[in-house]
């Protein structure tokens, strides 16, 4: 199981200052993205996960400079997340030095074409996000008038072509029956977003059949070590 070092950028930085060395007052701290990058991958990150934050409120990329600049740092994968809604974005976000996107649910649950043209362009290099807690996809306003249920969701959108998803439960905790779900439904490659910030936690993931777990404030701020996570999971 991979686990996958996550960056917010916002006005072309990092949200969170990153300081490695704060335990010991060694280090420089850093909110320069390529630099945090640079630190994760030469831990051996096997990928790096970008979340344009600004992208995010503005329908489209918008720190495509910054993610430029973490391509030209790491030569290591690149997956990015906000503002990927539709084909023009992806374009966007592949010129900027992507080599994966996340676009989320709202924009492809009901809408075949948009996502038949965003895997025309990314192919498996695309993963759709999502909520999986049952209250939350309850809230979409669903042209069928019910929400399905998360198995019925996940086998759609895989018998459609996608073959990764990205689960994220708020920051809670992760709950491993509905990652069951998922995993039964067929999907290809499962990832968790968030919500772990102990070792325990990466195993049980590990072992229900997850694929990577992305983390950003509970490494950046120190609360797991990555070192120990990577051999944790390994």
């Amino acid at each position: 199981m991979q686990v996958i070092p996550s960056l917010d950028l916002q006005a072309g930085r990092s949200r969170l200052v990153y300081w490695p060395g704060a335990a010991t007052g060694q280090g420089t701290p850093t909110d320069r993205p390529e630099r945090i990058a640079r630190g994760f991958v030469e831990l051996g990150a096997p990928l790096i996960h970008l979340v344009d934050l600004d992208g995010a409120r503005a329908g489209r990329p918008v720190n495509t400079a910054a993610i430029q600049e973490v391509a030209r740092a790491v030569a290591t994968p690149l997956q990015v997340a906000g503002g990927i809604d539709g084909p023009e974005q992806i374009e966007l976000a592949f010129g900027a030095g992507a080599t994966r996107v996340v676009m989320p649910l709202l924009a492809v649950a009901e809408a075949p074409e948009r996502l038949a043209a965003c895997l025309s362009l990314a192919g498996d290099w695309l993963a759709v996000g999502l909520d999986p807690r049952p209250d939350r996809l309850a809230e979409y306003p669903w042209a069928e008038g019910r929400a399905p249920s998360l198995r019925d969701l996940v086998a759609r959108l895989t018998d459609a072509g996608v073959h990764r998803f990205v689960l994220s439960h708020g920051g809670r905790e992760p709950d491993l029956a509905l990652i069951a779900a998922a995993l039964a439904a067929g999907a290809a490659e499962l990832l968790v977003a968030g919500g772990v910030d102990q070792l325990a936690g990466l195993v049980r993931l590990r072992e229900a059949g997850v694929r990577g777990v992305i983390l950003g404030e509970t490494l950046l701020a120190g609360r797991l070590d990555y070192g120990e996570a990577l051999t944790a999971v390994a």
